[in-house]
Order: structure tokens, then sequence, then C-alpha cells
């Protein structure tokens, strides 16, 4: 337990009378039982798992996540020699960004890299857990660390999402109104863009007749009651729906609370696909390709289209030519991604330019994106980035 935050304090060994110090202190006590999927909670408060796309696999892919958690190991991909690094680095925790597994296993038996990880996984008694689509697709995710590499200004997502947000309508005396809508705002519910807290709120009044089986706060069972009651409307994302519904029951003083959930068409502006953002300065062809090289440090670049002048760029990581026609429909100058196939590149027509930089090369910061989060919720916890390049492809 004691080697992965002496090696994250640079030292090679802490004396024993200053562990010794430590755990009379309880701060290596409160370390200890901090637990995998405490740590999980808030890489999926970052990143909802219900945001990731219907093909994809985020989640835990293998362990036991009640586990004390002894490190935590970030990379790219899972492979093999990350399993035996984290082994190494005495973490028992891998968080890749690519799921090491997209579909069922019908047979265990280690005939290629992917049931050698998990077997290696399984042995050493590491968690593996990936955080993929759903990391792509929020605001303070993958593409925003590519804007921010890029140093793009006012980046928002390209594509926006729908069908994402609900609305929470509840009903109650003016008191528990008040008490409701702190309970809702604290469970998530009342964010729009740059706003929280935002809610709409109308009177009217209300009737019910408490059963014979009723233990009603206001009223007598069998007689109707009539009095003036608070209507609240709240946007919540549907993923936080069940919690925002249980707060607002836990701070309501009525037996039972009455509730709708309204689904909402409206686009998310903090979740979608991809991000658009201007530079400070435009830059000329030649110069925003040699800024890609640079930044990305990509040994190769392959790209299409043309653009004289380079101001507004759009970005996706990963495989995203899907999102061309966005980026051109929002006059972006260049559009940025990866894997891109031959014929795709003919679809720039010299309206924009198309940069393909390199899968691994476009997501290669999401370990810093990933251990920062972590670092800043357990500053004093050993998060550590891979040493292993997991790139598979090879340039000459």
């Amino acid at each position: 337990m004691i080697a992965p935050y002496a090696q994250e304090m640079g030292k090679a060994e802490i004396p024993n009378f200053v562990i010794s110090l430590l755990w009379k202190s309880k701060i290596l006590k409160i370390i200890a039982r901090l637990k995998v999927f405490e740590i999980l909670n808030v890489l999926e408060t970052l990143a909802p798992k219900s945001l990731q796309e219907d093909y994809d696999n985020s989640g835990v892919i293998a362990g036991d996540i009640q586990r004390t958690c002894t490190g935590v190991l970030v990379s790219l991909d899972c492979t093999p020699e990350v399993v035996r690094e984290a082994k190494e680095k005495g973490c028992n925790l891998i968080v890749s960004h690519h799921p090491i597994l997209f579909k069922g296993l019908k047979s265990l038996t280690g005939k290629n890299y992917v049931e050698r990880s998990i077997i290696e996984a399984i042995k050493s008694d590491i968690v593996i857990y990936a955080i993929h689509t759903n990391l792509d697709n929020v605001l303070v995710g993958v593409n925003q660390k590519i804007s921010q590499k890029l140093g793009l200004k006012n980046a928002r997502i390209l594509r926006r999402k729908s069908n994402l947000l609900c609305k929470l309508v509840v009903f109650g005396v003016r008191e528990d109104i008040d008490a409701m809508s702190k309970a809702i705002f604290a469970a998530g519910g009342g964010q729009i863009g740059e706003y929280s807290e935002c809610s709409y709120r109308s009177s009217g009044e209300g009737s019910f007749k408490p059963s014979n089986a009723a233990n009603p706060t206001i009223g007598k069972r069998g007689i109707r009651e009539t009095l003036a009651e608070d209507k609240l409307e709240v946007v919540v994302p549907k993923h936080l729906v069940q919690a925002c519904v249980k707060a607002a029951k836990a701070a309501s003083s009525y037996e039972e609370l009455a509730f709708d959930v309204i689904p909402l068409l409206n686009q998310n502006q903090e979740v979608g696909s991809g991000m658009i953002g201007e530079l400070d300065k435009p830059l000329g062809q030649t110069e925003f390709l040699q800024l890609l090289k640079d930044t990305f440090k990509a040994k190769m670049l392959r790209f299409s289209g043309e653009a004289k002048e380079i101001k507004t760029v759009a970005v996706c990581g990963g495989a995203g030519i899907f999102l061309l026609g966005d980026a051109m429909a929002q006059k972006a100058d260049a559009f940025v991604t990866a894997d891109v196939k031959y014929h795709e590149f003919f679809d720039a027509e010299d309206r924009i330019l198309l940069a393909d930089i390199g899968h691994f090369e476009s997501e290669q910061f999401t370990i810093d994106l990933i251990a920062d989060e972590l670092k800043r919720k357990f500053p004093t916890f050993a998060v550590r980035l891979t040493s292993i390049y997991t790139n598979p492809v090879k340039y000459i």
C-alpha cells in the first residue's frame, strides 16, 4: 500500500517513523479506505456512461470494484504491457480511453492481446475500466483537450445531441417548493449552458383526498383538501432524473409527491460530437499544417482540400469524418480528425482543409485529462500516466 505514495512524492522510500506518524494521524488510513468504485464515481460524474454511443463498451471491463484501490494507471489503450506496468507500479486500477472489449468473448485462452490482457488483469487482481465515447461526447472531454492544445477560443460542441434532456415538474406548498428547488439543484438539475439553478415557478390551487390508509401531513383521511400550491419546472439531464426526483421527494412534506417528467427535444449545449472554435489569428495553410505536426507530434499528416486562410477550426478526436458536413455547414476553414478513408478525402472538395493527424495522435492527451481530474478530486492519491507507447501504427 505504501510504495505507490512514496513514488508519487518522488521518493524511493519513506522512512518507517514517517509512515508511523502518518498512520497515527489517520492520513494513510483515509487513503487506504478509498475503494475502486469511489474513483469510478468521479469519472462517471465527469462523463456519464449513459452518454456513450450504442456500439461502445465503456465502464468496468474486468475486476472487483469493491476492492481498496492501491493506485491508478491511466492509458489510452489497455495491452498486456500496460497491465504488467500497473502491477509493477502497485496500481490495481487501469483507466483506459479505449475499451479492450467491444463484444463478448466465447473463450479466454490467451490467443490474442485482448485475451492476454484480461487474463493478466484477473490473475493480478487489477480492475480495467474504459471511458470512451462518453468522454468524447461531453463538453469538457476529449475534443476540448484537443481545442486547448490548438489554442482555439470560444470552443463549442460541433454537433449537439438531442433527446438527452427532460423537464421535471413538481408540486407542493411554497415552503416545500423552496426546499425541493434547492434539493433538485444540488442533484444536478437546473443547468442551462453557463447558468445554474434555472427554474420556473407558478402558483395555483391543488386538491387531494387522502384514503383511509394514508398518513397525510396536511388534511384528514377521507376529506378532500384544497389549498394553494406552487408548481416548479426544472430542466434535468436524462441520466439525473431519478436522482432529482429522489431529492425532491426527500425535501417534500407530502406523503406522495405529485410530479411529471417530460422528455424534451432541445439540444444539449454540453453534450455532442466534435468541437469548433477560432484561432487567435489567421494562419496560412502551410503554417497551420506545421502547427498540427508540432502540437500532436505527428510523424506524418494526410490532408486534402485547400484554405487560403485558416481561422475557424473544427476538431474530432479519433474517427470523426462523419462530422465533415457539420464542419462545412458551420463555415470551418479546417477540420482536424483521424482515420479518414481514401474516397472520403474527395468530400472536402476544396471547400475546407481536411487533415488526418492519426488516431493515437489525436487522442494522446486524453490521459492527461483523465489524470488531472482524478488528481483534482484525490490530490493525495497515486495517479500515474502509463510510460508504454501503445500506438500500433509504425512509420518509416
